[in-house]
């Protein structure tokens, strides 16, 4: 019998709750540094890519040898603005979660493995380690029904906010995009209007802090991965 949620079949114009460990449970994010490499990837990936005005800066004879090697690597990079939508996320210090929602079938598959690959070689080079970072392949389930989407964002912000005595405290604790739901941060690839639509206008950050500050995870067992 396959693992459970070990989704390899991904619909168009979907969303999903991704999820990834280290191996043997290790850390991934052994510093804060690392964290912010991985986020600059994920923005690198959805941020629309201004290719004309590369090809402007490479046309140009005065840029020297580095420059040059910097923008043919921003040319070759993948780029999913467009095909994949970030509602939210958090990173732990040994895994990470993802509700996001892909255009076309293939789109998850393309940026997970573009990540992973791209930071298991970050996180090589670094510690100078070799092999596997992540326990396995990601794993992922399908988000189907209106609560399942909304608590689906409550359970990632409260896991990035629990503290191993599961006592809430600061989002500083571990990245997330807590932040940009209560209208503290504005991240310009994260996108939680559509999530917030569910809550009063008039009082959105402070309903959404609420409802994330009550322990009640509502009827959201079925898109939840395997710790």
């Amino acid at each position: 019998m396959p693992p459970r949620n070990r989704q390899k079949e991904y619909s168009e114009n979907s969303y999903y709750h991704l999820y990834n460990r280290g191996v043997n449970k290790q850390l991934i994010f052994l510093e804060p540094q690392d964290c912010g490499v991985f986020l600059s990837y994920i923005k690198e990936y959805l941020m629309p890519k201004d290719e004309k005005a590369l090809m402007e800066k490479l046309s140009d004879p005065t840029i020297d040898y580095h420059e040059r090697d910097k923008i043919l690597k921003a040319l070759r990079l993948n780029n999913f603005y467009g095909e994949i939508t970030l509602l939210a996320y958090c990173l732990a210090s040994n895994h990470f979660h993802f509700f996001l929602k892909q255009k076309s079938a293939y789109s998850i598959d393309k940026f997970m493995n573009s990540l992973c690959t791209r930071y298991t070689m970050y996180i090589n080079r670094k510690y100078k380690r070799i092999g596997p970072l992540y326990q396995d392949t990601y794993k992922g389930v399908a988000v189907v029904t209106d609560p399942q989407f909304v608590y689906l964002s409550k359970y990632i912000h409260r896991h990035s906010l629990a503290s191993p005595g599961h006592a809430l405290q600061g989002w500083e604790a571990q990245p997330s995009s807590y932040e940009d739901y209560l209208g503290k941060r504005k991240t310009e690839w994260v996108h939680p209007e559509e999530v917030l639509a569910y809550f009063r206008k008039s009082a959105q950050a402070k309903d959404y802090q609420a409802f994330v500050q009550d322990s009640e995870l509502g009827p959201i067992e079925n898109i939840l991965l395997e710790e």
